[in-house]
């Protein structure tokens, strides 16, 4: 036998070596995907084995500050189709369009889709569900699945805000506080074959969903429900574009109501609120569409800045009497107008003029010539720095998205002409929810406040899980001044332009304001009203804007009797009690009465018991008496008003 050759043993060597190395590389490979890559290679073949299906997460609710609901998650379901599965596709199609109210060709085209799971339905009423799921037809499912509701529809919809399809939060408090209130989805696994079949035999495993919390927030129901009927009452009358009212804690920043008109259905979000527009809706593009929703769904308060007017002297007069420019007894004089860096710059009563007068008859009279030489006198570095510590280039920091920044000329643009106009509230922009909380400060001792509407977060039990807090802010001006500050705006009602906002009973302070919108002369006006009470200590500040009234755009004359309305309503609920001077009591006839149980009477019955006791009465509902505010026993003075609520 001849021995191999060199070169064949050299080959032998070489292959046997080669052998060796794959084999040691093979054993590495083996002990580095058993070491290191077994739980991921695992997880791989588990998911290439199985189906996983979604379960949605119970959203948590949202409560006012009293734990009524204001948004809440129904139980629904949705119904898919797994194509693997399907036996007669056109059985499945016809089922289902039928069932569910689709086109069938759309349905059939979806059976027929190379994919392992297709949606055919989302949010199907759990009756019809189980109706199809009764049926056992090879292919379909239905899972569960959840659905957002309102149960008070249009209340507060800009600040609620609403979610998508996908449960996500789109606006308002849904959306700012989408991580408190989302949860966490769960999971359907169920074992399938190499063609996505589901085995007889295969597990099936549930992670079941984690619900949401719970929000509980400062807003109160009833209070929102008479901002929004008081200005949804006075845009029709006035035939004005939109109105707003905020009513605010200016002690601490809760917020107790944010109206805006018009508003929205939250339960149907992306119809059109406008009559106009709903008719041509579809000759619209889908660009087009968005930009008018997004505008149906802007929040007044804070997402749009505005020219203030004359509510904003309530910020120079503290700035004024804090720096030292004037006190309570200066003197000034009113010829009609002031120039200024050669404009000539009218008081709103010219060409009449209000002649001598104190710094608080300039106030009361809303006097443009005060304002504009407390400011000269200030001049511009000083004014303009205390507009600064009152926030007006800063967000307040609401927790609601969306929210405007103010805009001021830079202090090096500040010529006299600006410093004069900015002294009345022009030339210059801030949001209505950044005017009340400026103005909170001259009213609260001096300090800046953090206006907010999220209080607590709670469990599926009502236990809370993070309570919010919001400290209190900088001191821009001293306990003092805001002192002096109540006792001006206080007179301002009681006999000054504000005075169509009195309510016999409580002392109320405010200011009222008529802003020329811009371009001027355009004939376009916002009429406001600024209000607190009670003066001596408030703890609510209200806000009421109308813009661009119809006929009449005066602010006291048209926002003061919506104050007047909302005040009433609002100081005895909040548990207010009206203190009547010795004159009220003469002039009214206002005496203190015991309210009756008026449980299961009808209107007319309560009308005459109230008439006869000199009760004003608000009825809310058809048919007969289940609840009453004030409740029954309770001593009040005549002309209180009393809340019944019919069923």
């Amino acid at each position: 036998m001849r021995k191999p050759s060199t070169a064949v043993k050299k080959k032998l060597l070489l292959i046997l070596m080669v052998c060796e190395t794959a084999l040691v590389f093979m054993l590495f490979r083996v002990f580095y995907i058993q070491a290191f890559r077994a739980e991921e290679l695992q997880a791989k073949a588990y998911e290439q084995q199985t189906r996983d299906r979604l379960i949605t997460a119970d959203r948590g609710s949202i409560y006012d500050r009293n734990m009524q609901p204001l948004a809440v998650t129904e139980t629904v379901c949705s119904v898919s189709v797994i194509r693997a599965q399907i036996e007669d596709s056109e059985l499945v199609a016809r089922t289902l369009s039928e069932m569910l109210d689709l086109n069938y060709d759309d349905v059939l085209k979806k059976c027929k889709k190379f994919v392992a799971l297709e949606r055919i339905k989302t949010k199907v009423d759990k009756e019809l569900a189980d109706k199809i799921r009764a049926l056992d037809i090879p292919g379909i499912i239905v899972d569960e699945d959840i659905k957002r509701s309102y149960p008070n529809d249009a209340l507060a919809a800009q600040v609620i805000g609403f979610v998508g399809k996908d449960n996500q939060g789109i606006i308002g408090l849904e959306a700012k506080y989408e991580k408190v209130l989302s949860g966490e989805s769960g999971k359907i696994l169920t074992e399938t074959d190499a063609s996505g079949i589901e085995l007889e035999t295969g597990e099936i495993v549930r992670i079941p969903p984690k619900t949401g919390s719970s929000l509980v927030v400062t807003l109160d129901t009833l209070v929102q429900k008479y901002a929004e009927q008081a200005i949804k009452k006075a845009v029709e009358a006035k035939q004005a574009k939109r109105g707003l009212i905020v009513v605010m804690n200016p002690q601490n920043g809760e917020i107790y109501a944010i109206a805006n008109e018009p508003s929205f259905d939250l339960n149907d979000p992306f119809t059109i609120n406008d009559p106009a527009l709903a008719e041509i809706w579809e000759t619209f593009t889908s660009e087009q569409q968005m930009n008018y929703l997004n505008n149906m769904w802007r929040n007044f308060a804070l997402n749009d800045t505005y020219e203030p007017g004359s509510t904003f002297k309530i910020l120079t007069s503290a700035a004024g009497l804090e720096t030292g420019t004037v006190n309570l007894g200066s003197r000034f004089v009113c010829s009609g107008g002031v120039t200024v860096g050669g404009r000539y710059i009218k008081c709103w009563r010219s060409p009449r003029s209000h002649g001598a007068e104190s710094f608080v008859e300039g106030v009361q009279n809303s006097c443009n010539p005060v304002f504009m030489e407390i400011a000269d006198k200030m001049g511009a570095e000083t004014f303009y720095n205390y507009l600064l510590k009152f926030g007006l280039k800063q967000k307040t920091g609401v927790d609601l998205p969306g929210e405007a920044v103010g805009i001021m000329h830079p202090l090096t643009k500040v010529g006299p002409v600006e410093l004069a106009t900015m002294s009345f509230g022009q030339s210059l922009q801030i949001t209505p929810l950044r005017l009340l909380t400026a103005v909170s400060a001259t009213i609260n001792g001096g300090y800046l406040i953090t206006p907010h509407v999220g209080k607590a977060a709670v469990d599926e039990n009502g236990q809370i899980v993070e309570t919010f807090a919001y400290e209190k802010g900088e001191q821009v001006i001293s306990a003092k001044t805001s002192d002096d500050m109540k006792e001006v705006l206080e007179s301002v009602v009681s006999v000054g332009t504000g005075n169509r906002a009195y309510v016999p009973g409580y002392r109320i302070g405010g200011k009222t304001a008529t802003s020329e919108k811009l371009p001027r002369r355009s004939g376009k006006y916002i009429a406001s009203f600024l209000s607190f009470a009670p003066a001596e200590n408030p703890s609510v500040i209200a806000l009421v804007l109308i813009d661009e009234p119809q006929g009449t755009y005066y602010g006291g004359q048209v926002a003061g009797p919506v104050m007047k309305e909302l005040l009433q309503n609002i100081l005895p609920y909040l548990g207010i009690e009206p203190v009547y001077s010795e004159k009220e009591l003469e002039t009214d006839g206002v005496g203190e009465v015991t309210v009756p149980d008026f449980f299961g009477q009808d209107r007319e019955t309560i009308r005459k018991t109230a008439d006869t006791l000199k009760l004003e009465i608000e009825f809310t509902g058809k048919g007969k008496a289940v609840s009453q505010f004030p409740p029954e026993g309770e001593t009040v003075n005549q002309k209180s008003k009393i809340t019944i609520q019919l069923q």
